[in-house]
């Protein structure tokens, strides 16, 4: 038996690949980061199962594209048909070509078939991802990434659901016999579940123990299966799902990016924090300081008018702010939510000499302008519609959301349309940020409408590349890795309710950085929950991101006013090397606290966030233990906010009297003892390695 070896390494993962025999890859290894002297030959013999009763005359491998014909005892990798006949493909091994990463080609002579499978260690990632070829149209019902085995020694399979104004709620699965299979089939990667799980090993947490993990990089329907076969291996599949209905002979599972840690979570956050910061997105420009941003959407909705616009204007640059965005109410005869999406041209009963007067006015507080679209979307009640009814997604009886429908962006006439149309206004005007709504799920799962507005994003991007755009999907519904690669910031929630934003953030920074997650101050009685919290809070939290507000200033108080410059200030001041570090999540032994450590790049300087939501069980507050700091440096800590303490606390805390100095082994086993404070309270500490 001949067997080939591959190994791919970044400074935290190994995973090491067999081809025997000429047959489809396995993975006989993926986890922390094996010696340099590992015999691969000697990883490969110990991988041998042994035989048991009551099965097959030969264990069937778990390989990278486990295949029906094998015949494997699980969920297989690729599933195939033409017409009623169902493929069952057998592939053999052509070979392999390395440079910064491998790739493996494999095929199958009697269907006409190419496989090949990628594989590209990136920092502290793995990008692998697999290509179908066919000579012959086929229909591809799934295409999986590269299969990878899972642990034994986990218990449990943790992934994400979530809904509008509560994204990124974790939920945890017992391992058990059988499919743990979830698929997103609403077009998008979706509020219910974006595309990312974690396999945690045997007694990790937040800062400590191994972690699996895995991210898809696609924006349209995908599918996460972790299986526990009936001989007791484990497979992980993730993939974008294709359309049943379409015939096709290019086919790709997108890229499935994996991360692993011996650090807890804490390492896999910083793992995809990086990666995505430093190699997906694309910045405009990378030295330009991320700008504080102002939104209107909550201070006046549709109802525009230069005058009220002017005075929001000059109260947002007295803050801070750097960014203006009008957000929805702009174009077409758009009174509410019923008409003219599709009418990009300005509205001139509210606009009459168009935008210049409130762009000039907005430059001249010393801020950039913005704009709001939803280029993907069409009304019924709109002239593009009335021209154009045949470029609807889906037939025109369908139920509506949000009184709107989609177009099909699969049509270059309808692309060619929104490039024309917004490429117009961007150099019709000053608008150096669009922020990309998309408010309604696909009546059809089709893979061709991802690729549409991946393609008009392209497109859009290239010929103005100094413009930066936000993804916005009633908040979270589109937060990928995919989407990411076209923008360079995402609205992680339509709630602006601080607790509610505490959670969410602290969730989402396992898998995206706070670079491109947009976070604002909103009104003081919260329009999505009616929920009423101090401003000091409300400014705390949307610091923990890119900051911004979305109210309206001329409701603040002196006291509002002056709380939230202040913070505002302290964010522009720490803001450079906080958005390019990173965000590791601490374990908090109370549970009424969520808590974070944001960390220089350099590992000079930290922040420490933590966020009390409720009310504690405990009559005095728990220590706070810190992670990922050098044991043997000694650090300089000092809370920044210490007028933030109720009337309850009386006692005389070593850190509201003045800084310490502990060493890095101290603040991550003792913790550090902060102030008693209400719910609804953020105590900020920063430290400084000495």
């Amino acid at each position: 038996m001949t067997s080939i070896h591959h190994r791919l390494d970044t400074p935290t993962q190994t995973l090491v690949l067999r081809i025997e025999d000429n047959r489809m890859a396995e993975a006989i290894y993926w986890g922390e980061r094996l010696p340099d002297a590992e015999d691969l030959a000697q990883l490969s013999k110990a991988h041998a199962i042994d035989l048991g009763g009551g099965m097959l005359d030969a264990t069937i491998p778990l390989s990278i594209c486990p295949e029906a014909r094998a015949p494997f005892p699980g969920q297989v990798g690729l599933s195939l048909s033409s017409g009623e006949k169902t493929i069952l493909p057998r592939f053999r091994f052509e070979k392999a070509e390395r440079g910064e990463g491998l790739q493996l080609f494999f095929s199958d002579a009697i269907h006409g078939l190419r496989y090949v499978a990628q594989f590209a260690p990136i920092g502290d990632v793995i990008i692998a991802s697999a290509a179908l070829s066919s000579d012959a149209p086929v229909l591809c019902h799934w295409l999986a990434a590269p299969v990878l085995p899972a642990p034994h020694m986990s218990d449990d399979i943790l992934d994400w659901h979530g809904t509008w104004l509560k994204e990124f709620q974790r939920q945890k699965t017992p391992w058990s016999a059988g499919i743990r299979m979830r698929e997103a089939r609403t077009g998008r990667s979706g509020h219910e579940h974006p595309p990312v799980a974690m396999i945690p090993l045997r007694g990790a947490t937040r800062t400590q123990g191994h972690v699996l993990a895995l991210q898809l990089a696609w924006s349209g329907g995908h599918r996460f299966i972790a299986e526990e076969l009936p001989d007791g291996r484990r497979q992980l599949q993730m993939g974008r799902t294709w359309d049943s209905e379409g015939y096709g002979t290019q086919f790709h599972s997108s890229e499935l990016i994996l991360a692993c840690s011996s650090e807890g979570e804490a390492g896999i956050a910083r793992a995809y924090q990086r990666y995505i910061r430093d190699h997906v997105v694309t910045w405009p420009d990378p030295d330009r300081p991320r700008p504080v941003h102002y939104n209107c959407w909550e201070a006046i909705y549709f109802e525009h008018s230069l005058e009220a616009l002017s005075q929001i204007a000059e109260r947002a640059a007295a803050l801070g702010a750097e960014r203006f965005v009008l957000d929805d109410g702009w174009f077409g005869q758009r009174d509410d939510d019923t008409s003219s999406l599709g009418d990009w041209t300005i509205d001139t009963r509210k606009w009459p000499d168009g935008l210049t007067p409130l762009i000039d006015k907005v430059h001249a507080e010393g801020m950039a302008f913005g704009l709001w679209v939803e280029p993907e979307m069409v009304n019924m009640d709109s002239d593009l519609y009335r021209a154009h009814p045949d470029w609807l997604l889906g037939p025109a009886d369908q139920l509506t959301g949000r009184f709107q429908h989609l177009l099909d962006l699969s049509k270059p006439a309808v692309r060619d349309y929104l490039f024309s149309a917004l490429s117009d206004l961007l150099e019709a005007y000053e608008i150096d940020y669009l922020k990309w709504d998309h408010n309604r799920l696909l009546p059809v799962v089709t893979s061709a409408q991802t690729e549409g507005v991946y393609a008009l994003l392209d497109q859009l991007r290239a010929a103005h590349p100094m413009v930066e755009i936000e993804s916005c999907a009633s908040g979270g519904g589109r937060i990928d890795a995919g989407i990411l690669a076209r923008t360079h910031r995402v609205w992680l929630s339509d709630s602006n309710d601080a607790v509610e934003r505490l959670r969410i953030q602290h969730e989402a920074a396992l898998f995206i950085p706070p670079a491109v997650t947009g976070s604002h101050v909103g009104p003081r009685k919260c329009h999505s929950s009616g929920r009423i919290l101090p401003m000091s809070f409300r400014a705390w939290v949307a610091a923990e991101r890119h900051m911004g507000f979305e109210m309206d200033p001329r409701e603040l108080t002196d006291e509002e006013f002056t709380i939230l410059q202040r913070v505002t200030n302290w964010w522009k001041a720490t803001r450079d090397w906080r958005m390019k570090g990173y965000v590791l999540p601490l374990e908090s032994d109370d549970d009424s606290v969520i808590s974070e450590l944001q960390m220089a790049n350099d590992g000079t300087r930290f922040v420490l966030f933590a966020g009390r939501f409720a009310t504690p069980r405990h009559t005095l507050p728990l220590a706070q233990r810190l992670a990922g700091l050098d044991p043997d440096a000694l650090y300089r800590v000092r809370l920044i906010n210490p007028e933030d303490r109720p009337p309850q606390s009386r006692g005389h805390t070593a850190l509201v009297d003045g800084a310490l100095v502990l060493s890095g082994t101290a603040l991550m086993t003792h913790g550090l003892n902060l102030p008693l404070s209400w719910p609804a309270t953020m105590w900020v500490v920063e430290g400084e390695k000495i």
